[in-house]
């Protein structure tokens, strides 16, 4: 019985690591697909190791997955050298499984010809992945690694150098091609970014509201009988008067949202009420961790 107990306590991290290496795969393999049937053949270079290798296919003729390599495995060497070795098996896993599906999937036939479609479901596909990696605890290697020497070095953010470096492609790109598909390529920038976003946060199905009212009482009863949510009455003080003034704050879905804004518009219609998303909520009445 203590053996079998103790297997069962070793197995949940196991299985844990075992599933952040699938997400590096899958993410790495998402985004070599999406490389392969949207960006390449609308020429969508939207920065990094990726719009690099666009250009120089379109120079020299080399293919993109050789050049990723070239370029992914002297970046990694050179982030473990700069920057420690902090990297770890995962990154190193996705930087060599991305080049390795963009060679294997070379042959596939372009999904659409349309550099708009290309720009937005690329870009789609890049978030997609992505997310996917970063939420195995990985990443694809590439300019984020080169952006973060960057940054240790010249003191500029992490921001501003990953925006330097995809910009200096994205005008390469303007150079070797055209401003058409600079501008394309923008647009995939756009909408890499905020699939990232969507993939690490999710879509927002809860609302945090804070509620500043002299009916503190009579709305905090009708929020726990009308739509039975918890409420937390946080510490404050006017920043004029300086009174106290407790803030209420509730967390309610979406569909709840309508309710309880009718709830205090009825009870106190002179109320200052602030609403924002809320990605993720864990807890009783909520999402279980």
């Amino acid at each position: 019985m203590e053996t079998n107990h103790r297997l069962h306590k070793e197995l949940p991290p196991l299985v844990e690591h075992t599933k952040d290496y699938l997400y590096v795969i899958i993410g790495a393999a998402i985004i070599a697909i999406g490389f392969n049937v949207f960006l390449l053949p609308n020429q969508i270079a939207s920065g990094g190791v990726s719009g690099i290798s666009i250009i120089l296919e379109h120079i020299f003729g080399w293919k993109p997955g050789i050049v990723q390599y070239s370029f992914n495995i002297p970046l990694f060497i050179s982030g473990i050298i700069f920057l420690g070795a902090k990297f770890g098996a995962k990154s190193l896993l996705g930087t060599l499984v991305l080049p390795a599906v963009v060679l294997l999937t070379a042959g596939v036939e372009p999904w659409t010809t349309n550099p708009l479609l290309g720009s937005i479901f690329g870009g789609m596909m890049v978030g997609l992945g992505l997310g996917i990696a970063f939420r195995g605890g990985g990443s694809t290697g590439g300019t984020d690694l080169a952006a973060q020497i960057i940054t240790k070095y010249t003191g500029l953010s992490l921001g501003k150098s990953v925006l330097l470096l995809d910009g200096l492609i994205v005008i390469s790109a303007a150079v070797v091609f055209d401003i058409e598909k600079a501008l394309y390529a923008l647009i995939g920038l756009f909408v890499t970014t905020k699939t990232i976003d969507i993939v690490q946060l999710g879509f927002s199905q809860s609302k945090m509201i804070y509620i500043i009212t002299n009916k503190q009482d009579e709305i905090r009863d009708a929020i726990y009988k009308e739509i039975d949510r918890g409420v937390t009455k946080l510490p404050a003080f006017g920043g004029y008067t300086n009174k106290e003034r407790p803030i209420l704050m509730v967390v309610a879905y979406q569909t709840e949202f309508t309710k309880l804004k009718h709830i205090i518009k009825m009870i106190d219609p002179a109320a200052f009420v602030i609403v924002s998303d809320a990605y993720e909520v864990l807890g009783e009445g909520f999402k279980r961790n």
